[in-house]
């Protein structure tokens, strides 16, 4: 079936667009005003594109079930029960993609063992590495999608032994390693171990240039700056700007459960994107995940508005939209 849009963007602005679902998949077969007259097809009047990815969030944390028909078409649980994680992976409370790490990987007596908020079962601590490499075989073996280290000096802290098996083993299966990185020195041994990921944007130093050169080709970095506020928000900012101009990656995630976070797009997030010196395309790859020209029917979103480029019009998209399986006309899904 077809149907047309008024403007289209997987990964840039593709204008008037006629598009078929095809197993899943909607594919442009058509561009530009003239062909959208000619197709004679029903149109929607606003702009689609992929939903947002939440690279950073805790499904157990929040009314998991108030994400469904939001922007927020995948989100990344990063630290749960293994087995209730597991269980929204395969049966999501969302209605979207949920991809998920399991536990916190941990020093024994490090965060967060010691936080009210996190239930029994999970934290893994981890007392060398051996046990580093069986908690990532058992993630692996499970169908986690990633793994999640935690290095917060403001208790123990694994040991470089440990962190580097982990980071070894995760690699062996395929699996990204994602780090929470807190305190001096932290984000460098988590580089310097050979992690793919900052879950959060530096905060608590201003990391050296010549660090930041280095993660650029190697690292990505997850934003959740609305978390913070004062001078670790200030510092999450200007480490994210020169690691943006330098070429990094930032992509967007909230932490949501951390806090009175909203279950959905969160504009203090999205526009702090924009003071981290994202904008147009940028900013709206950072929010999402374009594949090569198509979109999986269950990812896009569409809103009733003209493509956004700055970071307060693109907040203010997200909020509108809807996922867009829900908005066509009638038939068009068939």
């Amino acid at each position: 079936m077809r149907f047309a849009a008024d403007e289209l963007w997987i990964g840039h602005r593709l204008g008037p667009a006629v598009l078929e679902q095809v197993a899943g998949e909607l594919r442009p077969v058509a561009l530009g005003h003239a062909a959208v007259r000619r197709a004679g097809v029903p149109k929607i009047p606003g702009t689609v594109m992929p939903g947002i990815v939440d690279r950073h969030v805790h499904l157990g944390l929040v009314e998991a079930a108030a994400l469904a028909d939001t922007a927020v078409v995948e989100v990344h649980d990063l630290g749960w029960v293994p087995r209730i994680a597991r269980g929204w992976k395969n049966d999501s409370p969302t209605g979207g993609l949920v991809r998920i790490a399991g536990p916190f990987l941990t020093a024994v007596g490090g965060y967060p063992a010691d936080r009210e908020w996190a239930p029994s079962g999970s934290v893994c601590e981890l007392a060398g590495p051996a046990d580093a490499v069986r908690a990532v075989d058992e993630a692996a073996v499970h169908g986690h999608d990633i793994v999640k280290l935690v290095l917060h000096s403001g208790g123990p802290v694994l040991a470089d032994a440990t962190l580097v098996a982990a980071v070894v083993a995760a690699h062996r299966h395929g699996l990204p390693v994602g780090v929470h990185a807190e305190g001096e020195g932290q984000a460098r041994r988590a580089f310097e171990a050979g992690a793919d990921i900052l879950v959060h944007v530096p905060w608590t130093e201003s990391l050296p240039d010549d660090l930041l050169q280095a993660m650029v080709g190697s690292m990505r970095w997850i934003s959740t700056f609305a978390i913070h506020q004062g001078a670790d928000r200030e510092t999450a900012l200007d480490n994210a700007r020169r690691f943006v101009r330098l070429g990094g990656r930032l992509d967007y995630g909230t932490d949501m459960g951390n806090g009175p976070t909203p279950a959905g797009p969160r504009p203090e997030e999205i526009t702090a994107l924009g003071q981290a010196g994202l904008a147009g395309d940028a900013l709206l790859r950072s929010l999402t995940d374009p594949a090569g020209g198509h979109l999986l029917t269950a990812a896009a979103v569409y809103a009733p508005l003209p493509l956004p480029s700055g970071a307060v019009e693109v907040a203010v998209w997200m909020n509108r939209a809807h996922r867009l399986a829900g908005v066509l006309p009638e038939g068009v899904m068939a």
